[in-house]
């Protein structure tokens, strides 16, 4: 795949007219054609030609909302951290928050990583803050916000929240990858177990 989409003209037979998509739903359609892309596996095709054909339009189409090929797999990115916040959210706000809910964002955080594959290290290998030159959050702040929300709920008193909750994220995301690199099996049961050590053994 090259790592450059320079086309501003290809047309998918039948495309529409850009115009026919009201302002931000062309963006929209992007990004939800590339996530489904995503989830075909990690070698799926995601230049801004394979996109615009995808959506119906011409890639000229495209670069109101996505200069080049990096501002969309930033976008992607983007998309996949703020899906996993809210999963988290989610998942803490069912299991009543404490320490049952902060266990529960560890689990759907790996669970994520095991479900949506692509999409995750996709998310966890965009730069996203040094392509954010205008100080904007990226979709990884809702996740990292609530994690540290965690660690002080769940556990109060501890010296410092950010170092804790950098070990709580480390052990997830270990955990992830070991997954997805395939040295261990998937089993949320054993995740499940796993986690809960991070919190003084709660099981």
């Amino acid at each position: 795949m090259a790592n450059k989409d320079n086309s501003v003209n290809i047309k998918s037979d039948g495309a529409k007219v850009a115009g026919a998509y009201h302002h931000g739903d062309l963006r929209a359609a992007v990004i939800a054609a590339g996530l489904k892309r995503l989830g075909e596996g990690d070698s799926a095709e995601l230049g801004l030609r394979a996109l615009a054909r995808d959506v119906g339009v011409s890639a000229t189409a495209l670069y109101r909302h996505f200069p080049d090929k990096e501002a969309l797999l930033d976008a992607l990115a983007d998309e996949g951290l703020r899906r996993l916040g809210a999963l988290q959210a989610q998942a803490w706000l069912k299991a009543g928050g404490g320490i049952g809910g902060f266990k529960a964002t560890g689990i759907a955080y790996v669970r994520f990583a095991h479900d949506e594959p692509a999409l995750f290290r996709l998310s966890f290998t965009r730069q996203m803050p040094e392509r954010c030159p205008d100080g904007s959050n990226d979709g990884g702040e809702v996740a990292y916000n609530l994690l540290r929300a965690g660690v002080g709920e769940a556990l109060p008193g501890v010296e410092d929240p950010d170092t804790a909750a950098l070990h709580a994220w480390a052990l997830v995301h270990g955990l992830a990858m070991l997954i997805l690199d395939r040295r261990i099996e998937w089993d949320e049961a054993k995740v499940t177990e796993v986690v809960g050590l991070t919190f003084g053994g709660v099981g």
